[in-house]
Order: C-alpha cells, then structure tokens, then sequence
C-alpha cells in the first residue's frame, strides 16, 4: 500500500518494464539464467580443485589429508558432476534453438540434425584423442610440452572441422561460437563424469577404509591420482577458450556477420 502511494506521488519513478512477446524469448532467458548459475557452480569447482585444494593436498599431512578427504569430496565431487550435467543439457537445449532458427532461415529444417551430428562427431572424435592424452605415460609421453601441444592441435582441428562443416550463408555467429565453445563444453563434461568422477568414488573409498579400519592405500592410488590430476588441468585450460566462445556467441560477433 505504501509503494502504491508513493508511485501515486512520484509517478516518474515508477518501474517501466515489458516481458517479451513470444515463448521462445522468454525460453531462452530462462535457458541461460540456469546455464549461468550452473556453470558458475561446475567452473568455480573446478578452479577451486585446480587453484586451491590441490596444491593444499600436497602441503598437508598424510594422516590428516585421509581423515578428511572422505568427507570433503562426495558432498564438492557431487555439486561439481551434476551442475557439469545440468549445465551441457541446458546449453543443448539453447544450442537447439540456434540451430533451428539457422535451419529456418535456410529454408530446410532438416539441416538441424545434419548439424547436430557433426558437431557431436567431430567432438567425441575429439575427445578419444584428448583422452589418450590424458592417461599416466612415461617418457616424452609424459611431457607437459607434449601433452600440451597435442590438446591444443586436438582442439584447433575439430574448430576448424566444426566451422568448416556447420558454416554457411544462413548460419549466425551464435551458431558457430556455440559450436565450438559447446563442443569444448562436452569434452569438459566427458572428463568430469568419464575419469574425474570415477577416479575419485575409489579414492573416496579407500581413504575412508583407510580412516576408519586402517587399510592400507592400493597399489594403483599414485597412478589414479596422477590420472585424475592430468585430466582435471586439461579442463581446467580448456575453460578458458570455452568461456571465451560461449561470451563471444552473444557479445563478440567475429565467425559470422548473420544478424540474429
């Protein structure tokens, strides 16, 4: 009542706003709010990982590093899995509505599968590459110079693949950034529930046994956890191309001149 009185006084400062018309408008905002809150959860954990808990684990003592650890990682291990989940299949869904207005204005809608597939090829394709990268080796397989070069080629190859194959006249720079920054997105989302989760329910489980009744850490913990270390970095430098297509989609049209 006292709001409405004061707008009556001072109408000039009452609120002037407009939802958008149309189902789609309002779809999206929603698509990238959740897109937004969700990633803000999985990329902040996996900085957290990165920056901060890794280089403690290595600082902290041995005894008091299996006391805790089971209790810290399944509650951070659990946000971290399901907000990477809810994160790629809301961007699909916004990714799918790009495709379908690209399709559109194409004049043949079935180009959204066509589309789709290749982008889904290219990227796992990509990512069985990225996944041999990743795993423990020895020698100049080992090598951080390596390893490094090779992610990179990896990831230059499908963009160029994903620009070549999905480029056209009638395809928009959201299209085309999405395409990419998505595609390093899923590899993303492979490496936490296809190795970063599957390595760490068995250290969860050993340091807990190690806790609680004294059981001796198998022999494989060293190399798991130099699985779990690589691959972990690997996301943690991909995020940042990817951070910069997903912005660039919306704020930095340079792959395509399409208004959208």
């Amino acid at each position: 009542m006292l709001a409405y009185c004061f707008w009556l006084v001072f109408p000039q400062w009452q609120p002037r706003f407009s939802f958008l018309a149309g189902a789609q408008a309002n779809e999206m905002i929603v698509l990238r709010w959740l897109h937004i809150i969700f990633g803000i959860i999985w990329i902040g954990l996996l900085y957290f990982f990165n920056l901060v808990l890794t280089p403690a684990m290595k600082q902290c003592d041995p005894e008091l590093r299996i006391k805790f650890y089971p209790e810290l990682m399944p509650g951070a291990m659990s946000w971290f899995r399901w907000s990477a989940l809810i994160t790629v299949l809301v961007g699909l869904r916004y990714y799918a509505i790009h495709l379908g207005t690209d399709a559109k204005n194409a004049g043949s809608p079935s180009l959204v599968g066509e589309w789709f597939g290749w982008w889904f090829l290219v990227w796992i394709a990509a990512y069985a590459l990225i996944y041999a990268l990743q795993l423990p080796a020895k020698g100049i397989l080992d090598s951080p110079w390596f390893r490094t070069i090779g992610v990179a080629i990896v990831v230059i190859v499908a963009s160029w693949l994903i620009l070549a194959l999905n480029g056209g006249a009638t395809v928009s720079n959201p299209h085309l950034a999405i395409s990419i920054g998505g595609g390093i997105g899923l590899i993303m989302l492979l490496n936490t529930w296809g190795v970063v989760w599957r390595v760490q329910k068995r250290l969860i489980a050993w340091t807990r046994a190690s806790a609680e009744q004294g059981t001796p850490m198998p022999p494989e913990t060293e190399r798991l956890m130099r699985w779990n270390y690589l691959t972990a970095r690997t996301s943690f430098w991909l995020s940042f191309p990817m951070l910069f297509f997903m912005a660039a989609a919306s704020h930095y049209p340079f792959l395509s001149t399409v208004p959208r």
